[in-house]
């Protein structure tokens, strides 16, 4: 056998062992949302378990069921606090970051990259930094435990990110396309919109998927800045620790419904999010 044809035939057999063992967690936490707590903390794990869907009717039905006996639970509606917090503070910070991203990368102006870096500075700051401020400033305009006022703390995590990706994307993409189309008589604004922006998609796409996933996976404002009514499903999960235990089936149940939304939308845009986070990585 030559060196060619070993390669061919454990290139495929090598992959496939690397993507078992790095899904094997998530694989895992699939099968322990389908066992009863009592599967999942026997002595010695074992495949042959028999599959409940207690723990998702649970969750579904807002009963969380301990050992002794059943609590309330707000999951579902800490599920729909998600989905409403991070598309609404993405959907705000593209229609704010994109122009400015454009801005960013088309005109130069005085200050122009300590104001951009300004914004991005909001990214790494440690949120107890501004924590104790915002809160007794929301407290006194009306703003603490509601949705506004978190899609606004919300822009802290989704605008930097936004802002500076997209800014990447239309440095890469030639103004001679936009200058040639505005010598027909266009305006600024519609060069804007009909050239920058759909050459751009790729970028935007894939800077949005990320924006969501990181807005999504907050936790710290949301616990500080809400109550149960408007907080997401990352705090809402410290429900499943209660006085009688652990509800480990439950949790992984939990789970997998709060990465559903993200990997759907992952798959129905991974087009756009391959060739966005590809976009300029060739340059001649």
């Amino acid at each position: 056998m030559t060196s060619a044809t070993f390669f061919r035939i454990a290139r495929p057999v090598l992959l496939t062992a690397a993507g078992l063992f790095f899904l094997f967690p998530f694989v895992w936490v699939l099968l322990m949302s389908f066992m009863t707590n009592q599967d999942i903390l026997r002595d010695t794990p074992t495949l042959a378990f028999s599959p409940t869907l207690d723990n998702y009717a649970s969750l579904i039905a807002g009963q969380l069921k301990t050992d002794v006996g059943s609590l309330p639970s707000d999951y579902m509606h800490n599920l729909w606090n998600s989905l409403l917090l991070s598309t609404s503070s993405v959907v705000l910070s593209l229609i704010l970051g994109v122009p400015a991203a454009y801005a960013f990368a088309r005109f130069k102006f005085k200050l122009g990259e300590d104001i951009a870096f300004t914004l991005l500075s909001f990214r790494f700051a440690p949120p107890i930094l501004v924590l104790l401020p915002l809160q007794l400033y929301f407290q006194e305009i009306g703003l603490y435990d509601t949705y506004v006022g978190l899609i606004w703390v919300y822009q802290l995590i989704t605008l930097p990110l936004i802002l500076w990706i997209v800014r990447g994307y239309f440095e890469d993409i030639s103004p001679d396309i936009e200058h040639a189309y505005r010598l027909d008589g266009h305006s600024w604004l519609k060069s804007f919109v009909k050239i920058a922006i759909p050459l751009a998609r790729p970028g935007i796409a894939a800077a949005a998927l990320l924006s969501f996933i990181f807005a999504w996976n907050n936790f710290v404002f949301a616990l500080i800045l809400g109550s149960s009514s408007v907080q997401p499903v990352t705090v809402g999960a410290l429900a499943f620790i209660t006085a009688s235990g652990i509800q480990y089936g439950q949790i992984a149940a939990a789970l997998m419904l709060s990465v559903l939304p993200t990997a759907t939308i992952a798959m129905f845009a991974q087009r756009y999010l391959v060739e966005g986070l590809s976009l300029g990585a060739v340059k001649g």
